[in-house]
């Protein structure tokens, strides 16, 4: 948002249908998911000329809260003691005039709208907070909704203000807003006489209210999805409601918030679907960030993923943090984060995330019961690394297959291929648990509290009569029963404790082999997460060991690779083809 000298007129839907067009032709620099949603607008305005297309665009309805937000004031800066009012910026019109355009064109929703829900994501200083505000009151007072119910939620009181605040101050501001629709400016709620009323919500509120409208306020914040869900459950009595979820990226890669972004990027990518976003997907997605090949440290890279550069956000103090982040490691996560809109799971994360991601091989099969995709790798030499130091969280097992020649090389790197063991109760307790078990990635033990250690048992006895399993090395700790099942089955166990001297090099070692792609893997979210949390000190030795940043945040998985892997590299030491160096009668004669 920027400022306008008095009451703008303009036609909205043009704006928005010239956004569109500038993205996709590359005049406007735009990161796949923005690109992909204005395809989408443009090919649908089009499509929507059919019959047999359900929806159609209205540009008097998608006007509306354009109209009437930029009749609105700022209410801090400079442009606020000026007495200014907001301009939308072509961004910004483009997303009203989706959410608030597209209805239904016939049926028992003929003339509300298609989309429900509205999930903006985008970077720190881009104006969220005062478009979220305009949009709350224009539902409060103009989206001709009886009684409207509009809350502003947040996981605390600071946060749902952020959202409040101004919309109140708006309204102070505005005597004639407040008399046109007989607006009482309460403490903590505006209220209108047919009963409407906005106020804030923190946590979760319980059953009773109605929304006509929900905003909540940097959802990367919320660990589930009470608040979210409890408001959307409530709106069932409403024609058109709709709920903003609006935020920046974080850090907590198994929140509600960063498994619904994923969602959506499948979805608008057409995973499967066919190739294209489902048309009965109510949900708005923009996700305004750079992509996975770009170059974080370029002006273009700032451009891309921050919307309101210039305006509300400045390039130079965009520049001066890059600079910071390129000349400091560690505020890279920080800047990536906050300005680009990058997830990273911890601000002092050791692993490049990226570096992980492009490691991915869609060859490897991404859970252990793909036969046909195992098939390629039975006989192989096979290391295993084991973690199962929680019998009430994940267990985890890492099988790392190391390359066939004598070291690792693009064309035979190493693979490795993961399980993540969890009893029930941890899966029922945990919102993005049970998205991936959905999905088939975890190997569950039901009905239980605890991890079922007889399963992993039997994972590796299986894994034995596939593979050349030549060591499964493993952590004393809560593994001594299990461990002599297994010496008396005749398994090649090997105790690697996990200290510094054990897990250092290994360590630097997986670091150093993600960045070059020697190691390959399905591009499982399970691992991502845990990859993503890994943390590490470096000592006065420069020495390192792999940490969680917070109780909730499991690296389980990525210890078990980095005990395999510290196995495969003493193999490889002892391996090496005899040296004369070796011999102590060796001379530089000699080698003349």
């Amino acid at each position: 948002m920027s400022t306008a000298p008095g009451l703008p007129s303009r036609d909205y839907a043009a704006i928005a249908r010239q956004y569109a067009a500038d993205v996709v032709s590359g005049r406007i620099p735009a990161g796949k998911q923005i690109r992909l949603q204005c395809e989408r607008f443009v090919g649908e305005l089009v499509r929507s000329a059919s019959d047999d297309f359900p929806y159609r665009f209205d540009e008097a309805k998608a006007a509306r809260p354009c109209r009437f937000i930029e009749r609105l004031p700022h209410t801090k800066g400079v442009w606020a003691k000026q007495k200014k009012r907001l301009t939308l910026e072509p961004w910004q019109i483009w997303n009203l005039c989706c959410v608030f355009g597209w209805l239904h064109k016939s049926g028992s929703q003929e003339g509300t709208r298609r989309f429900r829900r509205w999930l903006l994501v985008v970077p720190r200083k881009n104006g969220k907070s005062a478009i979220a505000s305009g949009v709350a009151l224009f539902m409060l007072c103009a989206d001709g909704e009886y009684g409207a119910e509009v809350y502003s939620g947040a996981t605390n009181e600071k946060q749902a203000w952020e959202v409040f605040r101004p919309a109140k101050l708006m309204v102070q501001k505005l005597p004639a807003l407040k008399a046109k629709f007989e607006i009482e400016n309460l403490a903590k709620q505006l209220l209108l006489p047919d009963g409407s009323r906005m106020e804030t919500i923190i946590g979760d509120p319980g059953d009773g209210q109605s929304p006509s409208c929900s905003l909540h306020d940097e959802y990367h914040e919320h660990v589930d999805d009470a608040q979210v869900d409890t408001m959307l459950t409530g709106m069932g009595a409403r024609d058109q409601p709709l709920q903003l979820l609006i935020t920046t990226a974080g850090e907590n890669l198994a929140g509600p918030c960063y498994a619904m972004i994923l969602e959506q990027r499948e979805r608008l990518n057409g995973i499967g679907h066919n190739g294209g976003p489902p048309l009965d997907d109510d949900t708005f997605f923009a996700e305004y960030a750079i992509d996975e090949d770009d170059d974080w440290r370029t002006e273009e890279a700032l451009r891309k993923a921050n919307p309101n550069i210039g305006i509300s956000v400045g390039l130079e103090y965009l520049l001066a943090r890059q600079r910071d982040a390129v000349s400091t490691p560690r505020k890279r996560a920080i800047f990536k984060t906050k300005h680009l809109n990058l997830w990273v799971a911890a601000k002092a994360a050791y692993f490049d995330i990226e570096a992980w991601r492009r490691c991915a091989d869609a060859g490897i099969p991404v859970v252990f019961a793909d036969a046909a995709a195992l098939e390629r790798l039975a006989g192989r030499r096979c290391i295993i690394g084991l973690d199962l130091a929680s019998k009430v969280d994940i267990a985890a097992i890492e099988y790392l297959f190391p390359p066939l020649g004598d070291r690792p090389t693009k064309d035979d790197p190493y693979i490795r291929i993961g399980r993540y063991f969890l009893p029930s109760k941890a899966v029922e307790d945990t919102n993005a648990y049970q998205g991936w078990d959905s999905q088939g990635l975890l190997d569950v033990s039901m009905d239980s509290n605890i991890t079922d250690f007889e399963e992993i048992e039997l994972a590796l006895t299986e894994a034995r009569t596939i593979f050349d399993v030549q060591t499964i090395a493993y952590d004393p700790a809560q593994a001594t029963m299990l461990i002599n099942r297994l010496v008396k089955d005749g398994a090649p166990v090997l105790e690697v404790r996990p200290n510094v001297m054990n897990l250092s090099d290994p360590m630097k070692q997986l670091d150093a082999f993600m960045k070059a792609e020697l190691i390959r893997h399905a591009g499982c979210p399970v691992m991502e997460w845990q990859v993503a949390n890994v943390v590490a000190q470096i000592d006065g030795k420069d020495n390192v060991y792999p940490r969680k940043p917070r109780i909730e945040a499991k690296i389980d998985n990525p210890v078990a690779l980095i005990t395999a892997l510290a196995v495969a590299i003493s193999r490889e030491e002892e391996e090496m083809p005899a040296s004369p160096w070796d011999d102590p009668n060796y001379t530089m004669d000699e080698a003349a």
